[in-house]
């Protein structure tokens, strides 16, 4: 590593080296590779999410053929691939770009500063080094850079949400967070409940409920619920795509196959807010044809929101409902009145029994892994701002972000976000040109940066960015739009203003 007492200076600067900021330090390096990067992971490895999260079962909740890259053809037969097998194609796309030597890992950025006059941000980062008695000892190190790129995603990844359980502290047996999933978490042959109803629970459950003990499953596995979710069953292989795969070139096959993805996705989406109660139905009808006959459907399976407004959970040739169909896995739907030594108490009076309770409660957000930005010495407020195309914000120069659709693949907005800035980089190069910043116009009314119901964006809404009523401060949740706006758009479009 070079002295952490010395400044370092890079043309590109990226945050993270998860699945976002590896993509974007391929991108750079493919369509300008004149241009010096570095990429600061404040991990030890990289792979973000997909090295992050080791709990049984982790796989995506998009299909492959739109969270991979498109430059980079996915050539596993899962449509909803393993976190495994996600890892491994990060790393491959890292190696094929030459992208590991750029990596620094264990640092933490905690500061970044733009400098009007020098046209160059100064970013600051915390060094985690092991000293000689086996702790470790952190130091502050500094870094300069023409263009500012956070790829760290929103999630908090320190600390999972975990919401008040009353009386947690008496339960006798063992409490885990999925974020925090301890190695060698023994569950085989026990009773095993898994508060929550997003993706991460209905992952968990029908990995945790495997046949037999002996194959490592446990006795029984109940997912408490405190309302429904929308559960959609899905091939857990993409036929058409495999088959386009016998008759064409590899990338011609995955680029069909990706958009004919991109189609489904779009039609269920647009079609949930427009006529959500078909939707509904045909949902319900779904989940009703793989449980057993006479099963509380609308118990356990009919939110009392519309269809997408909030993300929908996606599984796998239904193993939930195969489980649950088995025996092996159940849902519990009620409020929880207090935890004891031996289990959970619902307020109906339903004790459930538990060796094994599991907090599936959620995430926390975290804008820009909690950078604190400022301009000139100015600390920014993020409230304040307002976001332009969902990838830079107003009166910050030279600074974009990643952050991916709620109800798509969020590599299908990665991509986008990494061709844009390319774009942006050959432009000022062109013109000689050091800056680019988005001008907020006053008279556009603010919006809430999402539109979305999910608990952990309510949670943190007033702390993000804002969106504006019309483009291109609008955030539209369409990759065909954004293909349009975002890849094809121009950059000197009259609100970015040029220094």
């Amino acid at each position: 590593m070079e002295n952490a007492d010395r400044t370092q200076h890079v043309d590109v600067l990226i945050i993270g080296a998860g699945l976002s900021g590896i993509g974007a330090a391929s991108k750079l390096s493919r369509e300008l590779p004149g241009k010096s990067y570095a990429v600061l992971e404040r991990r030890p490895r990289m792979g973000g999410t997909w090295d992050l999260f080791r709990y049984p079962g982790v796989r995506s909740d998009s299909d492959m053929f739109t969270l991979g890259y498109r430059f980079k053809p996915w050539r596993g037969e899962k449509a909803l691939a393993d976190g495994a097998s996600i890892l491994d194609y990060v790393r491959e796309t890292a190696a094929e770009h030459d992208v590991d030597r750029h990596v620094r890992y264990d640092r933490r950025v905690v500061a970044a500063d733009w400098d009007s006059d020098a046209a160059r941000w100064t970013v600051t980062a915390e060094v985690t080094h092991e000293d000689v008695g086996g702790g470790s000892i952190t130091e502050r190190e500094t870094w300069t850079c023409s263009f500012l790129w956070a790829c760290s995603g929103y999630y908090d990844y320190d600390r999972g949400y975990l919401p008040e359980l009353p009386g947690l502290d008496r339960f006798g047996g063992r409490v885990v967070h999925p974020q925090h999933w301890p190695a060698g978490l023994e569950y085989a042959g026990k009773r095993v409940v898994v508060i929550g109803s997003g993706a991460t629970a209905v992952t968990l459950v029908p990995a945790m409920a495997l046949p037999s003990a002996e194959e490592g499953g446990a006795a029984h596995v109940t997912m408490l619920q405190r309302s429904p979710t929308y559960v959609l069953p899905v091939p857990g292989t993409d036929k058409i795509g495999l088959a386009l795969k016998r008759v064409l070139p590899e990338k011609a096959s995955y680029r069909v196959t990706r958009w004919k993805n991109v189609a489904q996705a779009t039609l269920l989406f647009q079609a949930s807010q427009r006529w959500p109660g078909p939707v509904r139905r045909m949902i319900r009808r779904l989940n009703a044809r793989m449980l057993p006959e006479g099963y509380p459907v609308d118990v356990h399976f009919k939110p009392t929101y519309g269809p997408w407004d909030q993300r929908m959970c996606l599984v796998p040739d239904g193993d939930l409902f195969r489980a649950i169909s088995a025996g092996r896995a159940s849902v519990a739907t009620g409020t929880i009145e207090t935890f004891d030594e031996t289990g959970v108490r619902l307020t109906d009076g339903t004790h459930l029994e538990a060796d094994v309770v599991v907090t599936a409660t959620g995430l926390n957000l975290l804008a820009f892994g909690g950078m604190e930005l400022s301009v000139d010495g100015k600390p920014v407020e993020l409230a304040e701002t307002m976001a332009y195309k969902a990838m830079m914000l107003s009166g910050i120069p030279n600074f974009a972000y990643t952050i991916g659709y709620t109800n798509a693949s969020w590599t299908l907005k990665a991509d986008l976000v990494a061709e844009y800035v390319c774009r942006l980089l050959a432009h000022l190069d062109a013109h000689g040109l050091r800056s680019a910043v988005p001008e907020r116009d006053p008279s556009i009314a603010e919006e809430p940066f999402m539109d979305f119901e999910a608990g952990y964006v309510l949670r943190s809404i007033d702390r993000l960015p804002k969106q504006g009523s019309v483009e291109p401060w609008k955030l539209r949740q369409n990759y065909v739009h954004d293909v349009r706006t975002i890849r094809r758009g121009a950059i000197d479009d009259g609100v970015l203003a040029f220094r």
